[in-house]
Formats: structure tokens, sequence, C-alpha cells
């Protein structure tokens, strides 16, 4: 359905445009049926940094499995951890 879009006032800081998007339905805005799927690959998610303690024994077991698939024990954790946060979600969905 046609409708014709209210115009989009501006802004002087992103706090004033959050507020203005939190009380305001973005529908009356944009023409969300005519809008157009973007992909923007290079676009990493954020990080925070934390600090983890492990066993020394644990933290060399992971350094050497890190090394025979030649990446960083930073990068296997983030993997081994993704894989077993997506199998839990995936037996709590059931």
């Amino acid at each position: 359905m046609a409708h014709e879009d209210k115009k989009i006032p501006g802004f002087l800081s992103e706090d004033e445009e959050r507020a203005f998007w939190a009380a305001h339905d973005s529908t009356e805005y944009v023409d969300w049926d005519a809008a157009e799927e973007v992909v923007l690959p290079k676009l990493k998610p954020t990080t925070q940094t934390i600090s983890l303690r492990l066993s020394r024994m644990m933290l060399d077991e992971l350094r050497a499995m890190a090394n025979k698939r030649d990446v960083s024990y930073q990068a296997l954790i983030k993997v081994i951890l993704k894989e077993r946060i997506d199998q839990e979600l995936q037996q709590n969905a059931r």
C-alpha cells in the first residue's frame, strides 16, 4: 500500500536521533516495502576484553590444539565457545 512518508528531521547528535526513533514508528517515515537488503561483509561484531583464569594444563592443551590448527589459542577458544553455545541453544530450543 503506497503512502507518503513523513520527512525525517535533522538531528544535532546521535543521542537526539536515538531518542526520536525510540518515540516514533519508523514506518511513518520510511517505506520498508521498497527497502533493499544491504550486506556489509567487512563489518565485524564488537568485542569485549575479559579476564579468564584457566589452569596451566588447560592452557597448554589449548595452545597445542591451536598450534595444530595454525590459529591463535584465543581464536580457538572463541570457536570452541561458539560451537558449545550453539549446541546448548539448539538443545534448549527442543
